[in-house]
């Protein structure tokens, strides 16, 4: 795979060039900031792009925005970002344009290499990976009269795989359950969400965004 990486701390941008170099990977550039990342991308053309969210000058969301932009621009790239802390909001940006080809990871998850590395080849295989704090979280604020509190046990659980970017089939082999009943569960989840006419939008996406921003 070829790699782009911006982030401004150099232990961690050295960190991650050596394990990616170390697993095969070529780490086109590896940039302090995210000044330059688009253009970057334009002139390189990487598969995947790592970039935290949090970068110079003002600290906030230059990467975000400039993962936002990557993935406007150029949607066969696929956008892994890294944040500090849960930021549910920006979760649920990245995937206002799709479920493919994007992820969100905490940088703790950084040092569970096996972790890191799995969520980097769904996203160039096309899928999404989520961090599963982020989702955790977000079960812990389900409000009372929130769709989301219909679900059944077995229903959330299906759904925080889903939201993590786990097809059908991993969900299935992730909770022990046949493929049938993981189906089976997903339509529930979309017939409680409201989900089940809609037309001209993936129901699985628009079942992820409405648990993030839940």
């Amino acid at each position: 795979m070829r790699v782009i990486l911006a982030e401004d701390s150099t232990l961690l941008r050295e960190g991650l060039v050596r394990l990616l170099v170390e697993e095969g990977h070529e780490v086109l550039a590896a940039l302090g900031d995210a000044a330059t990342l688009l253009q970057e991308v334009e002139e390189r053309k990487p598969d995947a792009v790592v970039v935290d969210v949090r970068m110079p000058p003002t600290h906030t969301d230059e990467g975000l925005r400039a993962a936002v932009a990557i993935r406007q621009r150029r949607p066969e790239v696929g956008v892994l970002v890294l944040s500090q802390y849960v930021e549910r909001h920006y979760a649920a940006e990245l995937l206002a344009a799709g479920a493919e080809r994007v992820g969100y990871l905490l940088k703790d998850r950084v040092a569970q290499v096996e972790e890191f590395l799995d969520a980097l080849e769904r996203i160039h295989a096309g899928g999404a990976a989520i961090d599963p704090e982020v989702v955790r979280r977000l079960v812990l604020r389900t409000a009372h009269g929130d769709p989301l509190a219909r679900l059944t046990p077995r229903e959330r659980t299906v759904l925080e795989a889903l939201a993590q970017g786990h097809t059908n089939a991993a969900i299935a082999q992730k909770l022990h359950i046949s493929l049938s009943s993981v189906e089976k569960n997903l339509n529930a989840v979309f017939d409680k969400l409201e989900l089940s006419q809609t037309t001209g939008y993936s129901r699985r996406i628009l079942a992820v965004l409405r648990y993030l921003e839940s």
